[in-house]
């Protein structure tokens, strides 16, 4: 069984800074891509960036230059950077792992259960 576990999450105000990190344990033989995704209140859950597992990153438009995506693939860690935060940076944040458990099983998607990011004005 695998779990991702988010923390980092907080009050903050606009033009703050805030790191989510994103721990995976249990049964993992390899870890694929990973991303973060948030969902704020009435929306959607959106794409925000990923990192596969050699290191290319992407991001959604509206967070490009201010947030960063990394990972410390030897403690099976995800992280988020988050920098000049806004308003509208508001939501849930979750993170999710294509992870392969077993040596002859395709790997599945896991994800966590979210960390709030709150920015006042």
């Amino acid at each position: 069984q695998v779990q991702l576990v988010e923390s980092g999450g907080g009050l903050v105000q606009a033009g703050g800074s805030l790191r989510l990190s994103c721990a995976a344990s249990g049964s993992i033989l390899k870890i694929n891509l990973m991303a973060w995704y948030r969902q704020a209140p009435g929306d959607q859950r959106e794409l925000v960036a990923y990192i596969t597992g050699g290191g290319l990153t992407n991001y959604v438009e509206s967070v490009k230059g201010r947030f960063r995506i990394s990972r410390d693939n030897a403690n099976s860690t995800l992280y988020l950077q988050l920098n000049n935060l806004k308003p509208e940076d508001t939501a849930v944040y979750y993170c999710k792992g294509n992870i392969q458990t077993r040596p002859n099983d395709y790997a599945a998607d896991y994800w966590g259960k979210g960390t709030l990011v709150t920015v006042s004005p």
